[in-house]
Parts: C-alpha cells; structure tokens; sequence
C-alpha cells in the first residue's frame, strides 16, 4: 500500500516540523503519525517512508526518524519489517478511546496555556495516582 493520504499526496504531505516549537523534532514526527494513524489517513498496512527518505524531506538528521519509528514501534503504531519497511499498523477501539481523551486533555491544556512539559507531567501525575 502507498503511504498517502486523503488529498492523494505522499506521506508526509505538506506537513514540515516546527524547529521553534518546544517539542522535539522526533515528538513532532511521532505526535503527527499517531494522529494520522487515529483519525485515518494513514489507514493500518500503509507503508512509511524509509529514515533517510523521509530525514532528507523534512530536513531533520535521519537519527530524528529513527527515534520516532522506533518509538512509535514501542507504543505498537508501526511494525517496522525488515527491508520490507515500516507499516502503520491496524489499531483497536480501545486506543482509540484513549487517543481521543488524549486529544481532549491536549487542547484543554493548550487553552489554558500550559507548556507541553506541564502537559506531560500533569498527565504524569494523574497516571500516578490511578
């Protein structure tokens, strides 16, 4: 399967990290592919760009790549086969459930101006507790 998305472009489109962002580049990359992977467009079986491709596009060091396959590997996103590449994989209504409350904490934190660090160690803490 190509890697494309609903607009018929090639991964990743028209989408570029933000270097002024407070985010690492590798977080951007991985934030981007689950959100893609979530709402679709990246539908289960796609099949990602190589590192150096994709590092060359973006024009990001192909370690920051790397990083974000191979944590978005960890968290059971991507499949990375070998020669045959990395492929998004099929995800089940569960995460799904999980990645909408995500994306609900998200913007509630961003209007009410909290730094993605703060975001993080607020969801840290709740995690914690439960």
């Amino acid at each position: 399967m190509s890697p494309a998305d609903t607009a018929g472009e090639r991964f990743p489109g028209a989408w570029r990290t933000n270097p002024a962002s407070s985010v690492p580049l590798f977080e951007q990359l991985r934030l981007y592919v689950i959100e893609r992977a979530d709402n679709g467009t990246l539908a289960p079986g796609t099949r990602l760009p190589a590192v150096r491709s994709l590092a060359t596009e973006l024009g990001v060091a192909p370690h920051t790549v790397a990083r974000a396959y191979k944590e978005l590997e960890a968290a059971g996103v991507v499949v990375t086969r070998g020669r045959n590449g990395t492929v998004v994989c099929a995800r089940d209504a569960a995460w799904s459930s999980l990645s909408a409350a995500a994306a609900e904490f998200a913007a509630a934190a961003k209007a009410q101006g909290a730094s993605f660090a703060e975001a993080v160690q607020l969801l840290a803490a709740a995690y914690d507790r439960h």
